[in-house]
């Protein structure tokens, strides 16, 4: 019991960043750039959002999103301002489950692309909502 007196100091410190690490967790990544699949047709639609599916050319000639332009992650830093040229458009990164993507949102969003999301679920998501997929 003395230690706890003693040493309260560290503990709130303990408790407090613990519960730093967990706030992204406990607020569902809020505000980190995911979009659902609704929401994503919606920026399409009313914005003219431009689809950015960032997975390994197989992945992407199996099944895309379609209209979505291909770049993948490896090359996003380099090609991305050749292909969405208006860093004011809203850029929705694509890949098979959404993990890949959130990585992309990050690098596009260091390139100046502020208006960056990603599709959360990848294209699983975009498919279980019954959306348009293209093969080529």
């Amino acid at each position: 019991m003395s230690f706890l007196i003693e040493n309260w100091m560290l503990i709130a410190v303990a408790v407090l960043s613990g519960a730093m690490l967990m706030w992204p967790a406990i607020v569902g990544n809020a505000g980190a750039g995911s979009l659902n699949a609704n929401e994503a047709v919606l920026l399409i639609n009313r914005e003219k959002a431009v689809v950015v599916d960032v997975c390994g050319a197989d992945e992407f000639k199996a099944g895309h999103v379609a209209g979505a332009k291909h770049l993948p992650l490896d090359e996003l830093e380099g090609k991305l301002s050749g292909m969405v040229k208006n860093k004011a458009t809203p850029v929705i990164l694509v890949c098979a489950s959404g993990a890949r993507s959130k990585r992309a949102v990050a690098v596009a969003k260091k390139l100046g692309y502020e208006n960056a999301h990603s599709l959360s679920g990848g294209l699983g998501a975009w498919r279980a909502a019954s959306l348009p997929i293209e093969k080529t």
